[in-house]
């Protein structure tokens, strides 16, 4: 029997916290962008609803830096970043087919949450509240807290 090595810090969660670090936004800000872009991408997104998400930024920011020209995110930027890989996540976690996820991603829905919108144009909304209740009602799905 093999014995599995383990992190003891695996179970701690991120810690926004560490983000006020300007040299730690640093360090995380071209690989969080990287991610943040392959995210987009497979979620079909257009250059307006990603730079909507990012807190508004403007589409020459953002093709600089999905370029890989990126020296370093805000606090606020990273955060969103962080919220949407979440939402990614627990999708990946509660569908098992790329349809299936996109499909529900980008469809109408009626529940309070989105009020007739998709969980897409809610996080599109700009707001930071728009992408947590989006995080909220996926973690809601998939029976995390």
């Amino acid at each position: 029997m093999v014995q599995q090595q383990v992190n003891p810090k695996a179970n701690e969660g991120f810690n926004p916290k560490v983000l006020k670090d300007a040299a730690t936004r640093k360090a995380y800000s071209n690989t969080a962008m990287k991610a943040f872009v392959r995210m987009m991408d497979a979620w079909d997104m257009s250059v307006d609803q990603r730079c909507a998400i990012l807190g508004d930024i403007p589409r020459q920011t953002y093709h600089k830096w999905a370029r890989g020209d990126v020296s370093k995110l805000s606090r606020d930027q990273l955060e969103r970043i962080g919220i949407a890989l979440g939402i990614y996540k627990g999708l990946n976690l509660l569908f098992n087919d790329e349809g299936g996820r996109l499909r529900w991603f980008k469809s109408l829905n009626h529940d309070y949450a989105f009020r007739g919108k998709s969980p897409a144009e809610r996080m599109t909304e700009g707001g930071m509240h728009d992408l947590y209740a989006v995080r909220a009602y996926v973690d809601g799905l998939r029976g995390a807290h």
